[in-house]
């Protein structure tokens, strides 16, 4: 089977997916595949380099990755491809619409608000809401433009950096805590990561330099275990994802909030899912395996 990895991309996360794509094609089982690079520098790359593959390993972040799009376009020829589907890929890419949908099936995720200019910016909800806030590029990724705001006046910068890259803004109230992420596999958590940046938050520097943060896969307290797996195989019901993805939380004061889902988790030497893999005693080389084979059963 030609299995192409497909990478770059045209959004702000394309080094990252050059990264990760990198650690895909070095670890593939080359006995078992016969595997290739598909660069993605245009949209168009897509149709034109893809025809010569019999299944299509995403490793692209951001728009035209994430966002469903690419899946869509993979399904109209008829290309196997790994992780979730076009709609799940596309709802897990839009914060404001993934909080809604938790919120309404009554999973806890921190408050919110969504705005497409600044004369939307409620500074009466967001007093009410208190400080601090995150601000954030609604269907961003990688923390790009994502900024801590202590106090009202820095809003309307903050919120002016996110607009340069998205045509909508989050401001969700800032919950102080222990950030973890579970990695989901099948329907399935294998693994919790505790986050321990060295930064105040865990930003694109923590993420994805060396030395950035600490990673430690952990067993929580056996309750606040269960918890946070309940809430984690909740999220991949409620919102009916594939294959894999990663939930990100921040604990406070033993009370778990799901703060985003990412349906294409990053597949660099520092990513976290290939970290959860390991401490469930899956190689890297078999992770890809198993996003393969489990992507190639779904039906779609």
């Amino acid at each position: 089977m030609r299995v192409g990895v497909i990478m770059g991309g045209i959004s702000s996360e394309r080094e990252v997916s050059l990264n990760s794509g990198k650690e895909v094609l070095n670890n593939f089982n080359k006995e078992k595949y016969d595997v290739c690079q598909i660069m993605i520098d245009k949209k168009e790359d897509a149709f034109t380099k893809s025809k010569d593959i019999d299944f299509a390993f995403i490793v692209l972040h951001g728009k035209f990755g994430e966002d469903g799009i690419i899946q869509a376009v993979y399904e109209s020829l008829d290309i196997p491809y790994s992780g979730c589907g076009p709609l799940t890929s596309g709802i897990c890419m839009d914060k404001d619409i993934t909080k809604r949908l938790l919120r309404s099936s009554g999973i806890n995720t921190a408050d919110w608000l969504s705005v497409r200019s600044l004369e939307q910016v409620d500074y009466e909800y967001l007093d009410k809401m208190g400080y601090p806030v995150v601000v954030k590029p609604n269907c961003g990724g990688s923390s790009v433009a994502t900024n801590i705001i202590k106090k009202r006046e820095d809003i309307e910068e903050a919120v002016k950096l996110a607009f340069k890259y998205d045509k909508e803004v989050i401001i969700e109230k800032y919950i102080k805590g222990d950030e973890i992420t579970c990695c989901m596999l099948d329907g399935k958590m294998i693994a919790v990561i505790a986050i321990k940046p060295h930064a105040e938050f865990f930003d694109y520097t923590a993420k994805y330099s060396d030395g950035g943060t600490d990673e430690i896969v952990v067993q929580l307290e056996e309750s606040l275990h269960k918890m946070v797996e309940e809430m984690a195989v909740g999220c991949w019901n409620v919102l009916k994802c594939e294959v894999f993805v990663r939930v990100d939380m921040i604990v406070e004061n033993g009370v778990p909030y799901v703060l985003e889902l990412n349906t294409l988790p990053g597949m660099t030497k520092n990513s976290l899912f290939p970290k959860g893999a390991k401490g469930a005693g899956i190689s890297y080389t078999e992770l890809l395996d198993i996003v393969t084979e489990a992507s190639l059963k779904v039906n779609r």
